[in-house]
């Protein structure tokens, strides 16, 4: 079994932010962090769980993935995810990476368990510790994805 803890972040909704995850299984532990210029705290939740499966280097490993984020898990957990996809993401947000989640997932076994944030869980604070100091790093990495959607909508 593998373990992934996950906590994303932002500095604004919308505004610079990051993603903080730890993976670990055995003896093994690695983490990983990003920060990007401007993103919203779901986009980094996502984002977060993302990356934790894509450094999975074998497929069809069994994983428990650990957030705080009900944004992600119920999505996925009470099924809103299919509704949204078969209804093409219609007034939905994030569908780029909804879809990559969608493909990542497909190579795993995953269940998840949602922790609540900010309360001692060690593991959650330190991907919390990650995704805010990825999100005060310079240089910034752009999600040129949600920049360009967001300036179409003038939202930015």
């Amino acid at each position: 079994m593998i373990e992934i803890f996950t906590d994303g972040a932002s500095s604004g909704n919308p505004g610079p932010g990051g993603y903080g995850v730890i993976l670990r299984s055995g003896k093994h532990y690695k983490e990983l962090s990003e920060g990007f210029r401007k993103t919203t705290n779901n986009r980094m939740e996502l984002l977060a769980v993302i990356k934790g499966l894509e450094a999975l280097k074998t497929p069809n490993q069994q994983v428990m993935i650990f957030s705080d984020s009900k944004y992600v898990i119920d999505a996925i957990e009470k099924r809103w995810l299919n509704g949204w996809l078969q209804k093409g993401f219609a007034g939905k947000k994030n569908k780029d990476l909804w879809l990559r989640y969608l493909d990542i997932s497909k190579h795993h076994q995953i269940k998840f368990t949602w922790v609540r944030g900010h309360n001692g869980h060690p593991e959650n604070e330190r991907c919390d510790e990650l995704a805010v100091a990825a999100g005060k790093q310079k240089p910034l990495l752009i999600d040129s994805v949600f920049e360009v959607e967001n300036a179409k909508t003038g939202l930015m």
